[in-house]
């Protein structure tokens, strides 16, 4: 290698050229940007389906065409069977929400902050989250009976495990060195924690609770088909049983409608959150 090489002035090295300070951003900005709409693609698989069913490929009474389904939908709303399905299975994720954010947060804290805690936490709530949920069932039903209780337990459970492994993995992958300059800086534990350990655990936190929503919705599924009285898995098996294609389908939308509307919500919190990091 050169001298002159070596003796190059950073300012010469490290600078970049103007147009490339132009060229950047807008490509970032065209390419967050899709010329297609995110629905194009549900528009397609309907129009898909709809022509399957038409045309006799699909046959009518395995699958419902999505012209019969939305008269169904619509039935119902108008009756207002979906509207109190809705609600009762809206209860039920909100309490397995409160409970399971709760858990998981007070654990992946607690696992994550302190080595302590990590040995003695992680381990039980690593077999736990190792259970499948229908393997529960019996045993929640035998423990508290088939009222609500197993059914707000199995979402709980749904939401707490991904949120924890999330916040503790967000809790241990703060960055040392700023960590480190806390301490020289004065910092105490409790405020270490507060200004560097938790906004590091922050991005990685709203990604369990989209993952725990997700989760949510599929415990509701299973929660509401045994035992269950009323809500929307209660529609679902009762329309199961007398080869209602149509009105399971209703459900089964119902429930991706609602776990899309909380996804978003979750994205949008994450967007203002995470406004510091830039645009996601």
């Amino acid at each position: 290698m050169s001298a002159s090489a070596l003796t190059a002035s950073p300012r010469t090295i490290s600078s970049p050229r103007a147009d490339d300070d132009v060229a950047g951003p807008s490509v970032i900005a065209r390419s967050s940007h899709p010329a297609v709409p995110r629905w194009a693609s549900l528009l397609g698989v309907l129009a898909l389906w709809q022509v399957a069913s038409v045309t006799k490929l699909l046959p009518i009474d395995l699958l419902a065409p999505p012209s019969t389904i939305a008269t169904t939908g619509w039935r119902l709303a108008r009756s207002g069977e979906l509207g109190s399905a809705l609600l009762v299975s809206s209860g039920r994720i909100a309490l397995g929400l409160l409970f399971g954010v709760t858990a998981g947060v007070t654990l992946g804290l607690l696992s994550g902050l302190s080595r302590w805690g990590d040995a003695l936490l992680d381990p039980p709530v690593q077999a736990l989250r190792t259970l499948p949920h229908l393997g529960l069932v019996p045993l929640f039903i035998l423990w508290f009976g088939i009222d609500e209780t197993p059914k707000v337990l199995l979402i709980a459970m749904g939401v707490a495990f991904p949120l924890y492994l999330s916040i503790h993995s967000g809790v241990r992958q703060s960055d040392p060195k700023l960590l480190e300059a806390a301490r020289v800086l004065g910092f105490t534990a409790r405020q270490r924690v507060w200004h560097v350990s938790l906004p590091s655990a922050l991005p990685h936190a709203l990604v369990g609770l989209r993952q725990g929503l997700g989760m949510a919705w599929l415990s509701l599924i299973v929660a509401e088909q045994v035992n269950a009285s009323s809500g929307l898995g209660f529609m679902i098996n009762n329309a199961r049983e007398f080869l209602q294609t149509d009105v399971v389908v209703v459900g089964l939308v119902v429930y991706a409608v609602l776990g899309l509307l909380t996804d978003t919500v979750v994205r949008k919190l994450e967007r203002r959150a995470l406004s510091w990091q830039g645009p996601l």
